[in-house]
């Protein structure tokens, strides 16, 4: 049915590519039978000739037509691979397809230089970034030293203060590989347990020092997806939950379909802050309040648990905590 549909829509398109012509042999039937009623010629002479024009014609318009429609379809398979190349567009038949294929080819190798350059700039901008992350990851390590020698001048705050510049350095790596060609996944079988409790460790100072309670039930489920990458997903939901939690408790659990659920006690999310709160850059009322928020943290969560054929919910209420749910359950794609 359908491709019956799309052949009428060509046979329509044709008929009105072909109307003046259409109407010019009208005009030259009415024309002569005009003349054969002025010169009293027989009728059936006029019928015979009528005949004749209306069979040459219905046989030179199929054939018309059949052109019509192949070079439709040509064109329309075109359509997939003109990003590509354009070898597979057809050959012009007059001048004025003619032209239509240079303007075409010329555009098309505009943007192939546009886009040749713009690919060169952004692997300039990625060597650059990434070498700046790793050249800035020395002092913050030499920072950490001299705290670390030093642990009576040095205070709970910047020691703080010196975590959340490394968390925003590995923010910056993470946005980087995720936008990278390279595959940086490796997929395997991992204890969601395991994963959980890696990403728990990084942050243990932090829950002692804002005196935050952690309850971590039992974690049964193995998994199929990145440790690295999931790990990372988890420490962004961990580290939004420090931020915005001044005390209460944080909760991690498991529910059946390997979901895994960690909720805080927090601030919340306003409820018209909810449909966008995994927008690149979007900050929200929290995050408005917060002027050090990025507004990349939840972004990066949602294309990685993309990228893992994951998922990511988020149910909040203002006052009353938030709650984020990952569904582990589906196999990755990369994988497949």
């Amino acid at each position: 049915m359908r491709n019956l549909l799309s052949f009428f829509k060509v046979l329509g398109a044709y008929c009105k590519c072909r109307r003046k012509l259409l109407c010019l042999l009208g005009v030259l039937a009415a024309i002569s039978g005009t003349l054969f009623l002025l010169y009293q010629l027989q009728l059936e002479a006029w019928v015979y000739m009528m005949i004749l024009w209306l069979t040459t014609g219905l046989v030179a318009g199929s054939v018309d037509f059949y052109l019509f429609y192949i070079r439709h379809k040509q064109l329309e398979s075109l359509k997939a691979n003109i990003l590509i190349s354009l070898e597979e567009l057809p050959s012009p038949r007059n001048l004025m397809e003619q032209d239509y294929d240079d303007a075409l080819r010329a555009l098309f190798c505009e943007k192939q230089r546009i886009s040749s350059r713009w690919d060169q700039e952004r692997s300039a901008m990625m060597e650059y970034y990434t070498l700046w992350v790793h050249q800035i990851k020395t002092p913050i390590a030499a920072m950490r030293l001299l705290l670390q020698s030093q642990r009576e001048a040095a205070s709970p705050e910047m020691q703080t203060e010196l975590f959340r510049i490394e968390q925003y350095v590995e923010m910056v790596l993470s946005y980087l590989r995720l936008g990278s060609t390279s595959n940086d996944f490796v997929i395997q079988r991992y204890p969601l347990e395991q994963i959980v409790r890696q990403a728990i460790r990084k942050y243990a100072p932090l829950f002692i020092r804002k005196k935050i309670r952690l309850e971590l039930k039992e974690l049964n489920s193995v998994i199929l997806t990145d440790e690295k990458w999931l790990c990372f997903v988890i420490e962004q939901i961990l580290s939004n939950a420090l931020k915005y939690t001044a005390k209460g408790s944080i909760c991690i659990w498991e529910e059946p379909g390997r979901v895994l659920v960690i909720q805080d006690t927090g601030i919340g999310i306003a409820p018209e802050d909810l449909p966008r709160i995994f927008e690149k850059g979007f900050t929200g009322l929290n995050g408005r309040t917060d002027k050090r928020a990025t507004g990349l943290g939840l972004y990066l969560c949602r294309e990685v648990m993309k990228k893992l054929s994951h998922k990511i919910e988020i149910l909040s209420e203002p006052g009353k905590g938030t709650q984020v749910r990952l569904l582990l359950d589906s196999v990755p794609e990369i994988w497949e």
